[in-house]
């Protein structure tokens, strides 16, 4: 039975495959990919063929099934030395995949040589026993190097390339399963898993339209072999090795040692285990070999590309609990050495270098001036990389900065290297990095990646700290703000004060005049204190939200203040109720009555009117005084600290327009030059229920 479907089985997979090579070569298309895969289907032809004339078992088979693996195997070296030849340049890590290539073949053709022992030995059981697990063995290598391989060529190929490649991977990846889970299952069985052998014509045969669908695919776009793929790929391998090793040997000793083998394989297999576990979770261990990969397989040390997402993702972190700015810098560049740790040195006011911040060095002790201006100067005006373990050696002080290196630093053996952050020829800082788990000495990759990245992080610690001064001037700018406010209401008190000291020279004995007097006193030194208040700069106190109030004990309130100085009207509906903050509006209001009464001639009354318009409520204050020009009004108005009086601010209509905005009103000024000015504040009219809740509480302040 089993006979039968092995027979038929590879019969039907050597038609298919032998009529899939003749299309791949008639193909229109000719290519290292056309020809290598036409070779692979006609050697698998071959062998399918093979099987089916002289059995499973015959060497002629086993032989044929080799070659036919490294047919494939050329197939996959061939498509990816073809992708490398387009490449401009080429890495050392190929030469690493190179030689795994070159071993898989020599496995195979061991594996040949292996299959026609037994006819040279055919007396001896025992050898013969060894020849077949030597034979399985082989074959479990070769199968598992060939996915590794297979995996590596496809992680390795551009989007476009995968898109060729994908079917022609996947046939191959599911034919060296299936082998290896036969050679697998025959090793642990002792013998041929006849099943897994009888079926194996079938697996094949199913595999065929894979590389039809692989046929309509485009052709090989060019590939890479990336860093990660290479380390990745090796990997692999070594577990493989180590894997294959281990049965290799303990199938020696089995062979060997006789009655005493089961002792020595368990010690053997218990030994390596140790050593693995001690060895792989090292930190030490796993930076010296990414050294000595990089340094023997790599044209480069460093994955350029890896290096730099690594140190935009460290410098630009901004979630929720990442470092400070400072630390993540020295971070950013402590790990492009994998260095422990780092420090960072900035310049003062007298350009000498202070410890700013450290990162994962806390054991060092760092002076209060870790470093001379001398050393600055030297580091803004080079750039230079300073390798601190030539310098100790330099006794003859033969370099410069031999001489300007502090003497802590020399001391301090885990101090590695100094990395300047140079910023447009000046220092921005110095980041002194921690001796790596693994000592070396810098060379140029090191050099020139770390100036790049240090002049990348100087312009992150300029940019932060322009940012920090930004913030510092836009307090002094909002503090000067406050006080030019401040300033003009100063003016306006100093004015009201002048003339209330002159008029009590006239009018001292009069009663009435002297309660005015008290009054407006006692009203100069509130505002005087309300100043001061708002000029603070620890004042964060906010305006309160705009309610219904009265708008005719304001209007009058203010009016009497400025009768002292000049004739003032009021009139109009007193008993009207608007939307707004008392105290902006008396302090806006106040501001243009202010302006009003300086504009007017002293025999000439200012004007104060309170209307209803539609759904809102109007203050108008108008003058006969001497008005100002449309094209004032529309650019120089309200523009602080533009004025048409004689030592004036510029001030008061400016604020008394944001003050009016910010309660939800407007202002709008009518003027005709040598006619007067009308200075218009509209307001919200309060709503019935505005007027409820300021009854409400006038009645509870009663």
């Amino acid at each position: 039975m089993f006979s039968f479907i092995s027979q038929w089985g590879h019969a039907v997979a050597a038609i298919l495959f032998g009529a899939l090579a003749i299309w791949v070569v008639r193909g229109p298309i000719h290519s290292a990919f056309r020809t290598s895969l036409a070779l692979g289907l006609v050697l698998t032809a071959i062998w399918a063929l093979t099987v089916a004339l002289n059995g499973q078992n015959a060497a002629i088979a086993h032989a044929a099934e080799n070659v036919r693996n490294l047919g494939w195997i050329g197939m996959m070296y061939m498509l990816w030395r073809s992708s490398q030849d387009k490449l401009e340049e080429r890495e050392k890590g190929s030469f690493a995949l190179a030689l795994i290539y070159g071993a898989l073949a020599m496995v195979a053709t061991s594996a040949i040589v292996v299959d026609f022992a037994p006819a040279m030995v055919a007396g001896s059981p025992r050898l013969l026993n060894a020849i077949f697990f030597s034979s399985i063995l082989l074959r479990m290598v070769l199968a598992t190097g060939a996915l590794v391989l297979v995996h590596n060529l496809y992680t390795a190929a551009t989007p476009e390339t995968r898109n060729a490649i994908r079917f022609p991977m996947i046939a191959l990846s599911i034919m060296w399963i299936y082998d290896l889970n036969l050679y697998t299952i025959s090793y642990l069985g002792r013998g041929w898993s006849e099943e897994l052998l009888a079926l194996r014509g079938v697996a094949v045969t199913l595999l065929a339209p894979l590389f039809i669908l692989a046929m309509q695919q485009a052709s090989l776009s060019v590939m890479r072999l990336s860093r990660t793929a290479t380390f990745q790929s090796l990997g692999l391998v070594a577990i493989g090795g180590y894997l294959m090793t281990m049965v290799m040997a303990t199938a020696a000793i089995q062979y060997v040692a006789h009655e005493y083998a089961r002792v020595i394989q368990v010690s053997f297999v218990f030994g390596c285990s140790v050593v693995a576990l001690a060895l792989l979770p090292s930190k030490r261990f796993r930076a010296w070999t990414r050294v000595k990969l990089a340094k023997h397989l790599f044209q480069h040390r460093y994955d350029y590309r890896a290096e730099w997402v690594r140190f935009a993702d460290t410098i630009s972190q901004s979630e929720t609990g990442a470092a400070a700015l400072d630390a993540r810098a020295v971070k950013a560049i402590a790990d492009i050495t994998e260095s422990e740790g780092g420090l960072l040195l900035v310049p003062d006011d007298q350009l000498a270098l202070i410890e700013q911040t450290s990162w994962n060095w806390a054991a060092v002790d760092v002076p209060a001036v870790a470093a001379g201006s001398d050393l600055t100067r030297f580091l803004s005006r080079t750039g230079r990389i300073l390798e601190l373990d030539m310098l100790r050696a330099d006794s003859d002080a033969e370099f410069e900065e031999t001489r300007l290196i502090p003497e802590w630093l020399v001391a301090e053996t885990n101090a590695w290297a100094i990395v300047p952050l140079v910023h447009f020829d000046r220092l921005a800082g110095a980041v002194i990095l921690k001796r790596p788990k693994i000592d070396r000495m810098l060379d140029w990759e090191d050099f020139d990646l770390l100036k790049v990245a240090g002049r990348q992080v100087a312009s992150y610690l300029s940019e932060a700290r322009g940012q920090a001064t930004l913030s510092d001037v836009r307090q002094f700018d909002e503090f000067n703000r406050r006080f030019a406010f401040i300033m003009h209401d100063i003016k306006n008190l100093v004015s009201q004060l002048s003339l209330l000291t002159r008029n009590a020279e006239k009018h001292a004995d009069n009663p009435e005049f002297r309660t005015d007097m008290i009054a407006t006193l006692r009203n100069s030194a509130a505002r005087m204190n309300d100043l001061l208040a708002r000029l603070s700069q620890h004042n964060n106190s906010k305006a309160e939200e705009p309610r219904a109030i009265e708008l005719g004990p304001l209007v009058e309130s203010i009016a009497k203040a400025k009768r002292m100085a000049h004739p003032i009207v009021t009139g109009g509906d007193m008993r009207l109720c608007a939307v707004a903050d008392q105290g902006r509006l008396d302090q806006a209001l106040a501001h243009i009555v202010q302006n009003a009464i300086d504009a007017s001639p002293s025999v000439e009354p200012v004007c104060i009117t309170i209307r209803q318009v539609s759904a809102e409520v109007l203050i108008e204050t108008r003058d006969n005084g001497y008005g100002m020009s449309s094209h004032f009004i529309r650019h120089d108005l309200f523009k602080a600290f533009a004025s048409t009086k004689d030592g004036g601010f510029g001030i008061g209509a400016f604020e008394a327009r944001a003050l009016v905005n910010g309660m939800g009103g407007r202002i709008e000024v009518h003027s005709r030059e040598g006619e007067g000015t009308r200075f218009n504040i509209y307001l919200p009219l309060a709503t019935e229920a505005a007027l409820d809740a300021m009854r409400f509480k006038q009645a509870e302040a009663a």
